[in-house]
């Protein structure tokens, strides 16, 4: 597609810090060629914290935690909404447009928490504890949360659990998430056994180690890491939380434990800050790409469709999670 004198030349300096002079040049083409076509067809760009910064700096509209997605995907004014980011959310994004052409660019960008999980296991959970009320993560399918009463984020979960005035209920499918909001409540929590593939593989002993390798460092965690990495963490919250954190504490060097895109797209907000990577990747996350991202925008593809009785129940569960 030929374009005018290349936008994408004039934001470089924005991600000089974690995008080597080498590479960008690999990029440009597709970033040109994305702002047009973003015009052309008068599309944006949801992204999600743990995409590269090519994308999430060069190319995004919004961007964010799972949270802030869901909501800002809500007063979009497009036609067109590409989810730089995995299945699920996707799927949450044309739950809450579902006038608008949801794109994801890869329909294999999945996540092993959501697979963790069935629609039938939730109805068995119900069989097991009758009259409890069910909360589940975002991080899951349409049909999961099409059987839920609410959903949550990482950055409410505690605060869904409260409002929903029961002694107990039951919070799908990270059993870390779960275990770690029971900490922090009187709520019983009854916990599912899924994990994310990223963050179980933090130890509290990896923490341990970069506090010796690196005295003074402040280390953010992410909600669903063990229940130890927590504990031996300065701070958890979401990774709009850690953000935050790092925007408020100005830390002179901080670790981030959680997927390490993280690190590269906060850094570039905040080059004061010195940001040791214990990398984790989601490979997941790293399916979405600038070439699929455009090719989605020049194909039309792939669009995110839901059964409209799946649909109905499953947006009922996330508006009432962001009705709090």
């Amino acid at each position: 597609m030929p374009t005018s004198p290349s936008t994408a030349a004039s934001l470089y300096d924005r991600v000089r810090r974690v995008i080597p002079p080498i590479e960008w040049p690999a990029f440009t083409g597709d970033i040109d060629a994305i702002l047009a076509l973003k015009r052309e067809r008068n599309a944006v760009i949801l992204a999600h914290n743990y995409q590269t910064p090519e994308i999430f700096h060069c190319v995004a509209d919004i961007v964010g935690d799972s949270l802030a997605l869901a909501r800002k995907a809500m007063s979009v004014d497009a036609d067109v909404i590409v989810l730089a980011g995995v299945h699920f959310m996707a799927e949450t994004a044309k739950l809450l447009n579902p006038g608008k052409t949801v794109l994801i660019p890869d329909l294999a960008a999945g996540c092993s928490l959501a697979d963790s999980i069935t629609a039938a296991d939730v109805r068995l959970m119900r069989q097991r504890y009758p009259g409890v009320p069910v909360v589940t993560y975002v991080n899951t399918s349409a049909a999961v949360k099409a059987a839920s009463d609410i959903c949550c984020t990482s950055g409410n979960a505690l605060q869904v659990v409260e409002s929903l005035g029961a002694p107990r209920v039951i919070m799908l499918p990270d059993e870390y998430l779960a275990r770690n909001i029971a900490a922090q409540t009187k709520v019983e929590i009854i916990a599912w056994k899924g994990h994310c593939e990223v963050h179980e593989r933090f130890s509290s002993a990896d923490i341990r180690e970069l506090r010796e390798a690196h005295p003074g460092v402040t280390v953010l965690a992410h909600p669903e890491c063990p229940p130890d990495v927590v504990a031996e963490a300065d701070f958890a919250g979401s990774t709009a939380a850690m953000s935050d954190y790092v925007g408020r504490h100005k830390p002179a060097r901080v670790v981030l434990m959680t997927e390490c895109s993280m690190s590269d797209n906060v850094a570039v907000e905040h080059p004061e800050v010195d940001f040791v990577r214990p990398c984790n990747l989601c490979p997941h996350m790293k399916r979405i790409t600038l070439a699929n991202i455009r090719a989605a925008l020049e194909e039309n593809r792939h669009i995110m469709t839901i059964d409209p009785g799946v649909a109905d129940r499953a947006r009922r569960a996330v508006e009432r999670m962001l009705a709090i």
